[in-house]
């Protein structure tokens, strides 16, 4: 029997036993949905905020971060782990989320992205009506 493997899921496996650093460009993400909303939270550590760039189209969400290079003009490296130049990481958001309505906020190094989940999406509360079953009265002929 054949099976289709993907290329880009096996790459995305084999990079995520790497570690939580960025490492040719993957950016770690954690995501969860409470109460109405989708929450993505982006790990970016030391990169200035002018330096992010999110944007939305055709249902997928990208986030762009770019590390500069510190200026170290005549020094002697003896360890550079630290991967600089842009990264990104896009995900792709489903037909219930409200794209329009997008939130993000970022603070010490971490970019928050807060997507609601459309109204008409959420779960709905169907009321039961109920009939009243009426006696027929017998006429007294």
């Amino acid at each position: 029997m054949a099976r289709f493997v993907d290329p880009f899921e096996e790459m995305d496996r084999m990079l995520a036993t790497v570690g939580n650093r960025w490492r040719g460009g993957v950016m770690p993400l954690d995501a969860y949905e409470k109460d109405g909303e989708y929450v993505l939270r982006f790990d970016v550590p030391g990169v200035e905020r002018d330096k992010i760039d999110v944007t939305v189209e055709d249902r997928v969400l990208s986030v762009k971060a770019e590390r500069s290079m510190e200026d170290t003009v005549g020094a002697n490296w003896m360890l550079r782990e630290r991967a600089t130049g842009v990264h990104s990481r896009q995900v792709r958001l489903g037909d219930s989320l409200d794209v329009g309505s997008i939130a993000a906020d970022y603070n010490e190094g971490t970019l928050t992205i807060t997507i609601p989940v459309k109204e008409e999406a959420k779960p709905q509360k169907i009321t039961i009506e109920g009939h009243k079953r009426e006696a027929i009265a017998a006429s007294a002929s």
